[in-house]
């Protein structure tokens, strides 16, 4: 079956850095669309960043210019790159996979866009906690 985990998370200072992780197992990188989400105790999972499998990219208004998502598909990983982090970005994030929401189709090829909705994926991963000290 398809697995993900996640790990990098951490505790570090307002103005920080971290790359979370996603090691990624059981589906061909170009048939699921990946995406990074968090959340806060008592609250929705929210999106942050996306690929769809046109390689194209989306990324909630609050983190852009600070988060960069990124996949090697060598190596089956997806990666979250963190800079700036501020208090508020303390939250458990996830990683996920799925095949649900907007695509497109070209020739005889579906793609995948990028989405920051939680229910167009169906695979997550554990959690990896980020916490943010200010």
């Amino acid at each position: 079956g398809i697995q993900l985990l996640a790990s990098g998370g951490g505790s570090v200072q307002s103005g920080g850095s971290l790359r979370l992780s996603c090691a990624t197992s059981g589906y061909t990188y170009n048939d699921y669309r990946v995406g990074w989400f968090r959340q806060y105790p008592g609250k929705e999972r929210e999106g942050v960043a996306s690929i769809g499998t046109d390689d194209s990219t989306d990324y909630a208004d609050s983190v852009k210019d600070r988060f960069t998502i990124s996949q090697d598909n060598s190596k089956n990983t997806l990666y979250l790159q963190i800079n700036g982090l501020k208090p508020e970005d303390t939250a458990m994030y996830y990683c996920a996979a799925g095949r649900r929401g907007k695509h497109f189709t070209y020739g005889e090829r579906l793609y995948l866009l990028p989405s920051l909705s939680p229910d167009d994926f169906q695979f997550w991963g554990q959690g990896t906690q980020v916490t943010v000290s200010s």
